[in-house]
């Protein structure tokens, strides 16, 4: 594909995310404390009971009623702060389904939120690979899984995620998926990326997770190994040609890499 050759699909992604985006930036002029690098919570950068938030939400969100029973599962969680925004998860939904995506990757379950608003956008043979090391967080989810109807679409594997890319490497798999959302233990993204990026189709996604991470990235601490590998791993994806990309401020901030 020559490099500034796109799809129908893609064009219209990128139309959409440069709308998007505009919107941000003008709101950013009007509303001072919605400025880039003000952090506001782990999940947003409006601030947890913002009015704004709020009426964002009531607004736009349209939420399967399975998805939100396990959405506010997840909330009574110490952890609930590892859990994908809603608005975040709803934007990668809607990519997915622009795309016509059947395969997808999640690196990083806890208790299958994002795992079961992919699945519920994938068409009935379609299916999503979910990686992570910890299962007793996605038992949590697994009941809502079968309750959604989508059971049978979630490959879970409990193993680390550098060796399920391997497998599905080896397996002759590179090249097949849709889309891959990354947001799993961040020293390891880099490798998730480029591993993703090898499974994933051209004109598929790569959804990054944490690129902003709570604003730390603006001064990234030498001893704060996650940060200084979130960071780089920007800096490395800004000049990645193998990508057209767009970091967005939702949630705690999320790269979309569209392969080349």
């Amino acid at each position: 594909m020559p490099f500034f050759s796109i799809t129908k699909e893609m064009a219209i992604g990128t139309a959409v995310l440069g709308v998007a985006f505009a919107t941000g930036v003008f709101a950013g002029k009007k509303y001072p404390f919605l400025a880039f690098g003000i952090p506001r919570s782990s999940k947003t950068l409006l601030g947890k009971g913002s009015p704004l938030w709020q009426y964002i939400l009531d607004h736009s969100l349209r939420e399967h009623p399975v998805l939100k029973k396990l959405r506010l599962l997840t909330l009574d969680h110490p952890w609930s702060k590892m859990m994908v925004s809603c608005d975040q998860a709803q934007l990668m939904a809607n990519l997915a389904k622009l795309i016509k995506a059947k395969k997808a990757i999640e690196i990083g379950v806890f208790t299958g939120y994002n795992t079961l608003n992919m699945a519920l956008v994938l068409p009935d043979d379609g299916k999503v690979i979910a990686c992570d090391i910890n299962e007793d967080y996605v038992t949590i989810g697994k009941p809502l899984w079968k309750e959604a109807g989508v059971e049978h679409k979630i490959d879970l594997r409990i193993k680390p995620a550098i060796q399920t890319l391997d497998e599905l490497l080896a397996d002759g798999e590179a090249g097949t998926y849709d889309f891959a959302f990354i947001d799993a233990d961040k020293q390891n993204y880099n490798e998730y990326y480029e591993k993703c990026l090898r499974l994933v189709r051209k004109g598929g996604i790569i959804a990054v997770d944490n690129v902003l991470w709570h604003g730390k990235v603006l001064k990234p601490s030498k001893s704060d190994m996650e940060t200084q590998s979130l960071h780089h791993l920007n800096e490395k994806i800004f000049r990645d040609v193998r990508v057209n990309i767009s970091m967005l401020p939702v949630g705690d901030g999320v790269t979309l890499a569209f392969k080349l």
